[in-house]
């Protein structure tokens, strides 16, 4: 009998992410298996309640057996232990982001013997995430050159 080898990808997975699809992809190719893991915490407040998110997920990934969505609140090495991932998946914009996930990716190690895998995002959604776009608007700053607004 194999081993299945089982990824988690946990965090948000936010809809208007391009990116966080184009790495989840790209592990299926790799993966037996791909857990979606949301991450839920009650005192931080975002644009898309988890269920929202879990909902887009199975409608994005419908039929596909090897994706399986989930919730989770607490750390995300304990649920890599309970769910049996060989392997965290972590999405990679930018250079500053690898340098941090490289460091995270260490310390999860140390923890649980459990290996991180850092996927860059596709070219063409590297540049912004929905999260910096948050940021600027937070800030009062132009984003229509980063955001296709409908008319």
């Amino acid at each position: 009998m194999t081993k299945t080898n089982i990824a988690l990808f946990p965090g948000t997975f936010d809809p208007f992410t391009n990116g966080h699809k184009s790495i989840v992809d790209r592990a299926l190719a790799i993966f037996d298996e791909v857990i979606i893991a949301i991450g839920v915490n009650p005192d931080k407040h975002s644009m898309f309640t988890a269920e929202q998110r879990a909902e887009y997920i199975n409608k994005v990934y419908e039929g596909n057996q090897h994706i399986r969505v989930m919730c989770y609140t607490g750390l995300t090495t304990g649920l890599a232990e309970q769910m049996n991932a060989t392997v965290l998946l972590r999405g990679v914009r930018t250079v500053k982001d690898f340098e941090y996930e490289r460091e995270l990716a260490d310390v999860n190690r140390q923890l649980t013997g459990i290996d991180t895998m850092l996927l860059f995002t596709d070219p063409e959604y590297a540049s912004v995430s929905s999260s910096i776009v948050r940021e600027l608007i937070h800030y009062g700053k132009d984003t229509s050159k980063f955001v296709p607004i409908p008319l």
